[in-house]
């Protein structure tokens, strides 16, 4: 039993079979030992009631993480996760709700094959979350490089890949908290072009338990053999830890909006440490109160014998009073 390597791909092949998930207070409080989280309504359930009408809310870096592992039934032999583009968060699901991933081939490109190295190719692919009742909760692309079998195979996939990075839409982004009240006093932002690098830096922990915790089956991410030597650790693990970052430097934050755009630079393994350098990119305001600010946070990644070397640059829409 194992995923299908990139010449068993098919543009329009359909992925949906990967086990629904509840988000329950145990799973959140695991989540949160791994990676932390600093955003106010996931931590506050009387904040959630008061701001949502409903509580208590998930953190959102554990929705996508949930998403994303449902969707390496595709991607079980994946070489990298080079990057995801227009992550919408739909819906904002709270503890109690169930998850369901339905991931889409989109488009397929073979790599040229390079001496000394596997063969491989890219997958752009469409994961789109509902919840329980089928009310849709992300929609997102992903590209991920997956091997060959068969090096010397010609498998006729060579189109330029089309997807782009256009930031999502104001009115989009604002379409799952249309209905909630933000009234507090607005905390002073910068103006655009403001920089924080936060202080400290967060350890790599417990990397394939979080594999594990969200349904993660890509083998670099479990096996050092399949990883080249060294396991790889989930990208989802980076990117969690960088909006913790992020809400120490902002700590209003209530949520994450949804991405514009994330690449991953270079490779991160258990146990190095994670510095990132927030922007505030530019700043709206919601109609019904409250702002949404346009962030990139740029992480560096260092081991104990390394400088520290860029790994991730994240722009991302979040929700402040």
């Amino acid at each position: 039993m194992r995923g299908p390597y990139f010449e068993e791909l098919s543009v329009g092949q359909v992925f949906d079979s990967a086990p629904d998930v509840t988000l329950t207070d145990g799973l959140a409080a695991s989540h949160q030992s791994i990676v932390g989280c600093r955003l106010r309504l996931p931590l506050s359930t009387p904040l959630a009631r008061r701001v949502t009408g409903r509580g208590p809310l998930a953190d959102p870096a554990l929705v996508w993480n949930v998403a994303i592992g449902q969707s390496t039934l595709v991607t079980q032999h994946v070489r990298a996760n080079l990057f995801y583009r227009g992550l919408q968060l739909l819906r904002l699901p709270g503890l109690g709700d169930t998850l369901h991933t339905t991931t889409t081939v989109q488009e397929l490109r073979q790599n040229a094959l390079r001496p000394g190295r596997p063969a491989t190719g890219l997958a752009v692919l469409h994961m789109v979350t509902v919840d329980q009742d089928g009310a849709k909760v992300l929609d997102f692309h992903r590209c991920a490089m997956i091997p060959l079998l068969d090096a010397e195979l010609d498998t006729g996939h060579h189109a330029a890949l089309t997807l782009g990075s256009a930031d999502l839409p104001e009115d989009g982004l604002l379409s799952a908290v249309e209905d909630w009240r933000v009234d507090g006093p607005p905390s002073p932002l910068p103006e655009p072009g403001q920089r924080w690098t936060v202080g400290g830096s967060d350890v790599v922990s417990a990397a394939p338990e979080l594999a594990r915790l969200t349904l993660n089956i890509a083998t670099v991410h479990h096996d050092a053999v399949a990883a080249g030597g060294q396991r790889l650790v989930y990208g989802g693990h980076t990117i969690a830890l960088a909006l913790t970052q992020a809400a120490r430097a902002l700590p209003d934050l209530l949520t994450v909006l949804g991405w514009h755009s994330c690449d991953h630079l270079a490779p991160v393994h258990e146990g190095d440490l994670l510095t990132s350098t927030l922007e505030l990119e530019r700043v709206s305001v919601r109609p019904a109160g409250g702002r949404v600010a346009h962030l990139r946070s740029q992480v560096t990644a260092s081991a104990s014998d390394t400088d520290p070397a860029p790994v991730l640059d994240w722009r991302f829409a979040a929700l402040l009073p």
